[in-house]
This record gives C-alpha cells, structure tokens and sequence, in this order.
C-alpha cells in the first residue's frame, strides 16, 4: 500500500513537471498558422548521409541528429505550407521550434516546448521578427536578429535552427 501511493506521487510529480513543459501542439499549431479547415499530415524524415552534409554545409551549423518531424498543411490537394520541427539543446535542456514555411518563406516561427526556465522563452515581440523571411537568407545573429539581453543562448538557438530548417526546406521539400 504504501509503496503504491509513493509510486503514484511519483508518478503525478514526473507527469505534471513534463506537461508544463509543452507550450503548444505542433498540430495546433499548424491550424493557428494555416486555417482550421486544413489537413494537416505529420511525417519523420531520415537525412541519407549526403542529404545530411549538404544541410550541415547549407545552414553552417552541426546538426546533431538526422531525423527531423516535418509537418504538412493541406487544402483541396494543395499544399499550402509545412511546419519543419527543430529540436535542439539551449543550454542543458532541449527547446522545441516549428517553423513555418510556405512557398520559400518563413511565415513565421512557434515555440512548442522548451525545458529551460520560462523566463528564457524569447517574447513574442523578438519572434515576430521570424516573418518573411526567404529561405535562401541563411540568418545570423547580431547581425540579421538581435540578441537577447539575458536569453542569448536562446536566441542563437533558435537562429541557427532557422538555418537548419531552411537548409532542410531548400534541400527536400521546395518544389514539391
């Protein structure tokens, strides 16, 4: 009996500390960006080793893995835009961004989970300067977008995932 209920803190514990975690589904927020009445299809894609040199060479960043979730807005058979996730180490933990893409410019940028203190998120205001943007513009910051003044290593991260997930468009989904 008692081991039990131990187990069941334990468990509501774990489980309510990794629920805050998510700030937004990806399939929310692809409705939010592409309208309600969209399809919206999720898939996994696996970067063959020359795929993945050329995106590493592209976004002039390491990647650290080779499989990304790409998801894609769909209306009467047209594609209307993907929603590329971006899964990458701020400091010690990951944050989640899903960028927004439709035909070769970022509409714009969410971010679905982040495991640092919340105080590090970068503000909608900062975020908003993720709006169209072309995908052949291989982002910098400090130079293209400004840091952020005791979130910088949030920012950077999400700069340089910018640059992945363009490099990822340019490479594998453009055109298509």
């Amino acid at each position: 009996m008692k081991k039990t209920f131990i187990f069941s803190l334990l468990f509501i514990f774990l489980t309510a500390n990794l629920s805050a975690k998510v700030l937004l589904s990806p399939i929310d927020a692809m409705k939010e960006n592409y309208g309600k009445s969209v399809t919206i299809s999720k898939k996994n894609i696996l970067l063959s080793n020359e795929d993945f040199k050329k995106v590493q060479a592209e976004a002039k960043t390491k990647l650290t893995t080779k499989i990304y979730r790409i998801y894609t807005a769909k209306k009467d058979g047209k594609i209307l835009g993907y929603g590329i996730l971006i899964n990458k180490k701020v400091r010690s933990k990951n944050g989640v961004v899903m960028y927004l893409i439709s035909d070769g410019t970022l509409k714009g940028i969410e971010i679905i989970a982040f495991n640092e203190p919340h105080e590090y998120i970068p503000s909608k205001t900062w975020q908003e300067q993720f709006r169209d943007i072309k995908t052949n513009k291989m982002l910098q910051l400090s130079r293209d977008i400004p840091t952020i003044t005791g979130a910088t290593l949030s920012a950077r991260s999400v700069t340089d995932s910018s640059r992945i997930a363009f490099a990822i468009y340019n490479k594998l989904l453009k055109g298509k």
